[in-house]
Parts: C-alpha cells; sequence; structure tokens
C-alpha cells in the first residue's frame, strides 16, 4: 500500500514538473512576459500593442541627479514662447575649474565636433569644407552671439536640423559644454578697439598731467 501511494507521488511531481508547454493563466503577463522598450521606438507602435509608455516624467519631479532644472517645457510647433524666455535663463555652473573645463572639451569633441567641428567654427567631419554629407555647414560657435539659456533649450530639445542632445548629456554636462563653447568665443567686434581707445586715452592724460 505504501509503495503504491509513493508511486501515484512520484508520478504526480513528475507531471507537475515538466511537459507543459503553456502554463495556464498568468496574473501579471506583462511582468512574467517582458516586453522590453528599446531607444528612440515608435511610441504610436508601442501603443497599438498595448504598451502606454510615454517617456515623460511626472510633473512637478526632477530626475535624479538633476540639481539644476530647466524650467522651460519644449515649444509647441509654431510657438516659440519658451525659446525666446529661455535667453533670461543664467547658466548655473560658470565657475569650472581646469578638470571640469576639461571634461566639457571632451564631451564637447565626443557630441558636438562632428558637425560643428573641434575648432567650433563649423567646419566639422560632416561638412568638411563641403566635401562631406552636410551641403551647408553647421553653426560657427566662435562668433554664435546667443544667451546661455537659449543655447541649452536648442541643445536640450534640439533646433532647426540639430536633435536634442537630452538623452546623451545630463543637465550638468549640457550647461559644461556651453561654458567650454562660451570659453572660445571671439571677442564682440569694436571690444578690442575700445579697450584700446581707453588704454590710449588714458595714456594720454597721465602724459599731460605729466608735463605740468
Amino acid at each position: 500500500m505504501k509503495i503504491s501511494a509513493v508511486i501515484v507521488l512520484g508520478f504526480i511531481i513528475l507531471q507537475g514538473c515538466g511537459g507543459k508547454e503553456d502554463p495556464g493563466r498568468t496574473y501579471m503577463p506583462d511582468m512574467q512576459y517582458s516586453r522590453a522598450y528599446e531607444t528612440y521606438a515608435d511610441h504610436d507602435t508601442l501603443k497599438a500593442q498595448g504598451i502606454n509608455y510615454t517617456a515623460i516624467p511626472v510633473k512637478g519631479t526632477i530626475k535624479r541627479g538633476v540639481s539644476v532644472p530647466f524650467a522651460l517645457a519644449k515649444d509647441k510647433d509654431g510657438d516659440s514662447t519658451n525659446y525666446v524666455a529661455s535667453k533670461q535663463v543664467v547658466n548655473p555652473m560658470t565657475a569650472l575649474d581646469a578638470d571640469q573645463l576639461k571634461e566639457a572639451e571632451r564631451l564637447y569633441l565626443v557630441n558636438c565636433g562632428i558637425c560643428h567641428g573641434p575648432k567650433l567654427d563649423g567646419n566639422g567631419p560632416l561638412y568638411n569644407d563641403g566635401k562631406g554629407p552636410f551641403a551647408a555647414a553647421p553653426k560657427n560657435l566662435v562668433t554664435l552671439d546667443m544667451p546661455d539659456g537659449q543655447m541649452f533649450y536648442s541643445i536640450t530639445y534640439g533646433k532647426n536640423l540639430m536633435g536634442s542632445y537630452a538623452s546623451q548629456l545630463s543637465t550638468e554636462q549640457r550647461w559644461m559644454v556651453i561654458d567650454y563653447i562660451k570659453s572660445k568665443k571671439t571677442p564682440a567686434a569694436g571690444t578690442t578697439a575700445t579697450a584700446a581707445t581707453t588704454t590710449t586715452t588714458a595714456t594720454t592724460a597721465d602724459t599731460s598731467a605729466a608735463k605740468k
């Protein structure tokens, strides 16, 4: 009797452990059968599959590791309200030390140099003096006159032919790259001449005072 019971029990265990291709009903199928979200996947395609994912953070929240959030949202098509308002946003990371500036240069070369060039003159490999795939040269960042906040908006959301770099660069890294670009910026026209005139005037005044 005992032997028969052991045989029956063993048979039940073996049946329960294998041989089933269909496990039956699943309480939470999305947890058991993960449908991974691919980078740059089409959200409409995902929605058609029953996956409701917008990639938009909850309103009022700050992403982990972000200490200097950007309050302006991306403008809707045909609107430029926030783009214009971004002129007033001040760069919170202007006092970079030597190591940070070196890292900012590296970030620029990795992410921006292919278009704007290692010299920031718009002559990157994609333009290459007109011999590259780009028909027109990207912006010359050395002479570009644009406020820090507006540059940040453009890097974050993209502008014209340039796409967003928000997924490649953190908030702090974007501000650092802007600092690096501004450190290479050519002085505004007339600045040198004005300084020279001021120096000459001061020298003349000192000479006249000495003669007296």
